[in-house]
């Protein structure tokens, strides 16, 4: 099977900074891709024993984004953040893909305020006052791995591959 949605990784390896966001940036948009070109049930489609679906996914990530960019970088209060994998009804796939969207550039614009990758989080996590740099390590290996459930999962569907 031919893989269709192939992109090279980032050769970004301009500083510390530059390259773990053009890292992470790399694995949102493996994400994004996976959405391309399906169609709303195709996204909502349950196809693991998990109940984990490409929206849902895509959704799971939008917490996330704004919990640890937002909340423990950004030092933004704490809302609801349910980390869920299904997709109310009532939202569209084009609210969730928009609200991942403007989450990322949210998230960027934190990791850009705080500069300095040893930058501590302003809310603790687990009681430890950890760095900007964790945070990023963090949601790029989470974004990262849940682009790997992305993949097969768009594989099921269409038999589209690729990172």
């Amino acid at each position: 099977m031919a893989e269709t949605q192939r992109k090279p990784v980032p050769r970004t390896d301009s500083g510390e900074l530059d390259t773990a966001i053009a890292f992470l940036d790399f694995a949102r948009e493996s994400i994004l891709k996976k959405t391309d070109g399906l169609s709303d049930e195709q996204l909502r489609r349950v196809l693991v024993d998990s109940g984990t679906n490409l929206l849902g996914l895509v959704a799971h990530l939008t917490d996330g984004e704004r919990y640890w960019f937002g909340h423990h970088v950004g030092g933004q209060d704490e809302s609801e953040y349910d980390f869920d994998m299904s997709v109310p009804t009532e939202l569209s796939t084009a609210e969730v893909i928009a609200a991942y969207r403007t989450a990322i550039e949210q998230s960027n614009q934190l990791i850009r305020a705080a500069a300095d990758p040893g930058t501590p989080v302003v809310h603790p996590v687990d009681g430890q006052y950890l760095s900007l740099r964790w945070v990023l390590a963090h949601m790029t290996s989470e974004t990262a791995r849940h682009a790997g459930h992305a993949d097969i999962l768009r594989e099921q569907l269409d038999g589209t591959t690729g990172r």
